[in-house]
Order: C-alpha cells, then sequence, then structure tokens
C-alpha cells in the first residue's frame, strides 16, 4: 500500500491514491486557502470510514439494514510533541437488537484503521535530498 504526496502551492498537498487526487489544506487563518480537509481531519476521515465500512459488512452478512447508518469522529489534540490524544467514533443506526448492537461494536473495533492506532506503528522518517542525478538520504 502507498500513495504519492506533491506540494502543490501555498499550504496545499495533492495525495495521489490509485489514480485519485486528494487536496490536503490549511484553513485561512492557518495560511491555507481552505480547498480541502487538513491532515489530521483526513485521518479522521480515515478511521471514520474504515470502521463504517466494518459496520456495514456486519450488518450486510446478517440481513441487517444499512438504512440511516451514520458516523461521526471527534479527535483531541495533545502536546509535547503535538499530537491526537483521543479519538471516539460514535456509530448511529436506527434500530438494532442488543445481541447485533454488541456485535456490531466487535466488527467496527476489528477495523484497520482503529487497530493501527491502537498498536503504535513504527514509523519511519526519510529525507532525500537529489543533486544533479545522485541521491543523499537522511533517515531519522
Amino acid at each position: 500500500m502507498n500513495t504519492y504526496i506533491r506540494y502543490a502551492g501555498g499550504a496545499q498537498f495533492e495525495a495521489m491514491v490509485r489514480g485519485h487526487r486528494i487536496v490536503a489544506d490549511q484553513p485561512v487563518d492557518n495560511g491555507g486557502q481552505d480547498a480541502g480537509p487538513t491532515p489530521p481531519e483526513l485521518l479522521l476521515a480515515s478511521l471514520g470510514t474504515c470502521a463504517g465500512h466494518y459496520a456495514v459488512e456486519y450488518l450486510r452478512t446478517r440481513n441487517l439494514s444499512t438504512e440511516g447508518l451514520s458516523l461521526h469522529v471527534f479527535a483531541d489534540k495533545g502536546a509535547k510533541p503535538v499530537h491526537l490524544s483521543f479519538f471516539r467514533v460514535e456509530v448511529t443506526i436506527p434500530d438494532l437488537s442488543p445481541k447485533h448492537r454488541e456485535g456490531l461494536l466487535r466488527a467496527v473495533k476489528a477495523c484497520l484503521i482503529h487497530n493501527t492506532l491502537r498498536m503504535s506503528p513504527v514509523v519511519e522518517i526519510e529525507v532525500n535530498v537529489a543533486h544533479a542525478g545522485e541521491d543523499l538520504v537522511a533517515a531519522g
């Protein structure tokens, strides 16, 4: 799995994912043009859509209605270093028995993004500098 990100000027970045273009930007009050969601907002969208996918799969395999399914994702910002310190995913479905409510909760908790955030993945950052045909790499 991978994506390519390019700087698009100002505070904008463009991500190319399997031929899809996603623009990330900052609000005007943070130096951007508000042309797209911020990177943390994209993370919330990723968590919510992943959780939604798992919810739909649970409901469909049991022939339960997906009508009215919605999710709302919240996050709180922490400091030192700046990070998102708390996530809350609220799943709303109009009608569900207690048995299926617990099953739906288990299914949503199996979401790939949820589990990734819980497991503190290794994030490796590498800076590549190209000079006239040669690549110099500084890793950290």
